[in-house]
């Protein structure tokens, strides 16, 4: 208790937040880096699947889906013939509502490396106050009294800095790990619908539709999504 009681007396109630804010941004960075790296495992491996001819891309993509990276490419398959061709706009959709808990701990981890710095500085603040107090109630200052409190005073924003940085550091990283992803899933998508004519049968006539549930389905030509430069085929604007 003695060694908890010299540690707050020299940090303030400000070091107190800075320890609590400094736990939350290793606990996000932790849970987050985690997640991303088995999301991109599993990913990673339905993909090589693919491409070595264990597995296509109906029987991965046309069922249920549990990797986030992978329900993307799969909803962009099951759905892009009913909704929009701007297969991006789609993809950023998608990986918005995918990886929302993701991008909360982003924009929490920002928030962090911006308030850390301030609760430094005012916890430094509030330490030269009470420094300067002292000495005013004494006749003749002590340097060494003087010195002791600067450097306590200063030492919130010290904390409050190793904090920021690593927590904006952690954020960018993340950030860059999340725009990968999205490229990937807009690649993988693009390769599924135009280069193997992937499509997923939807559930939209009853029974008939349950049978075909899961069934690969060819898309017709108008539907696919031209990818930017191929010239259309002839006769497609009389289609």
């Amino acid at each position: 208790m003695h060694g908890i009681g010299e540690i707050y007396r020299a940090v303030g109630p400000a070091g107190v937040v800075l320890v609590a804010v400094f736990m939350a941004s290793l606990y996000l960075t932790v849970r987050n880096v985690i997640y991303l790296w088995v999301v991109g495992h599993g990913f990673m491996m339905v993909f090589d699947r693919i491409e070595s001819g264990r597995s296509d891309y109906a029987r991965e993509l046309c069922g249920e889906v549990e990797n986030p990276l992978v329900n993307i490419v799969a909803s962009v398959i099951k759905t892009h013939a009913a909704h929009s061709e701007d297969l991006r706009a789609e993809v950023a959709y998608l990986f918005h509502r995918n990886f929302e808990s993701v991008n909360n701990g982003l924009a929490y981890l920002r928030l962090i490396s911006v308030i850390a710095p301030l609760l430094g500085l005012l916890g430094t603040v509030l330490g030269l106050v009470g420094v300067f107090r002292v000495v005013a109630s004494q006749a003749v200052p002590d340097p060494a009294l003087l010195a002791s409190g600067i450097w306590e005073a200063l030492l919130t924003t010290i904390m409050g800095l190793c904090v920021a940085i690593p927590a904006l550091v952690c954020a960018y990283w993340l950030g860059l790990k999340l725009k990968g992803f999205r490229i990937e899933a807009i690649e993988h998508s693009y390769r599924a619908l135009v280069l193997y004519g992937t499509a997923c049968g939807l559930d939209e006539a009853g029974a008939g539709g349950r049978e075909r549930r899961g069934q690969p389905q060819e898309r017709p030509a108008a539907a696919r999504p031209r990818v930017l430069g191929q010239a259309p085929r002839a006769g497609a604007v009389n289609e």
